[in-house]
């Protein structure tokens, strides 16, 4: 990668993550509204960033990891891993915006005190000794996240279980409705992957930082899959407000209109408009 487009990709997550505090200009807002969520699947990563330069610093010697993965550095992980979720949660709650995502808001603020009470516990060396007080708060907020999450991811990013939907439990439409099966499997995982934080619970078995990357690939896959869906779904309510189509439907018919033409000019032939009927049916059918 260049220098330019280093800089323009540093400016651009500069903006990304200041969204909520400065305004976001049209030739910025799919880079804002389209990345935004990804970071928040990228906690990991963002965590050990510190332990990277740390360990960069020191040269990579054999002992990197207890030199750099002191209990008294705990907050700078936490800072890093929680940073995207502080930008969407300060733009959430911005004087003017829209009433749904004031109550967004409260999906990230959980977030933000489940990573705060997972790096306590953690960094205070009890997820291999025993428990305390902050591990009853990191498997309640893990609850609370977890379950705010979940549900906001299906009812409102994939607009799914909709008890009267033709499709039982998902929406109204669906583009690919012959593999109906995929969805019902999408929603499981979904909800599965977001409770994959009580892997952390047992004292004994493999190490915390391995179980923490295992939670760290599920959920890129999952956040993978949340892609496909919420497309679908903003593909779908464009399409119900005629912001992508074909042909907009007429309000009106030609059909039982009588239409004149002129005598004299013998190349004019009146052609019937198609009804609004036959446009929606042949919506239906692009959609389907």
């Amino acid at each position: 990668m260049s220098r330019e487009s280093r800089w323009w990709f540093l400016r651009k997550v500069a903006r990304l993550l200041m969204s909520g505090f400065r305004r976001v200009e049209v030739r910025h807002f799919h880079l804002v509204f389209l990345s935004r969520d990804q970071l928040c699947s990228l906690a990991f990563p963002l965590s050990n960033i510190y332990f990277i330069a740390c360990a960069y610093v020191r040269g990579f010697h054999s002992d990197q990891f207890q030199k750099c993965n002191k209990p008294v550095h705990w907050g700078v992980p936490f800072l890093l891993a929680a940073l995207p979720f502080v930008a969407r949660f300060s733009q959430s709650i911005r004087p003017y915006s829209f009433h749904s995502l004031h109550i967004q808001g409260g999906k990230y603020l959980t977030g933000i005190m489940y990573f705060f009470c997972y790096y306590l516990w953690r960094h205070k060396g009890l997820d291999r000794a025993g428990h305390d007080a902050s591990f009853v708060f990191f498997c309640l907020f893990g609850i609370i996240y977890s379950t705010y999450a979940s549900l906001w991811d299906l009812l409102m990013d994939w607009s799914v279980l909709r008890p009267h939907a033709r499709f039982k439990f998902l929406r109204q439409d669906l583009i690919y409705s012959r593999h109906a099966m995929f969805y019902y499997l999408a929603i499981i995982t979904n909800v599965l992957i977001r409770f994959l934080w009580i892997i952390y619970i047992p004292t004994g078995g493999p190490s915390t930082p391995l179980r923490s990357w295992v939670v760290a690939l599920f959920e890129v896959l999952r956040r993978c899959q949340w892609n496909m869906y919420r497309l679908e779904n903003e593909h779908l309510g464009n399409m119900d407000q005629y912001r992508i189509t074909r042909e907009v439907p007429l309000p009106y018919s030609f059909d039982d209109l009588s239409h004149e033409t002129d005598p004299g000019d013998e190349d004019d032939h009146s052609q019937p408009c198609e009804s609004t009927r036959s446009a929606r049916s042949r919506r239906r059918k692009v959609v389907r």
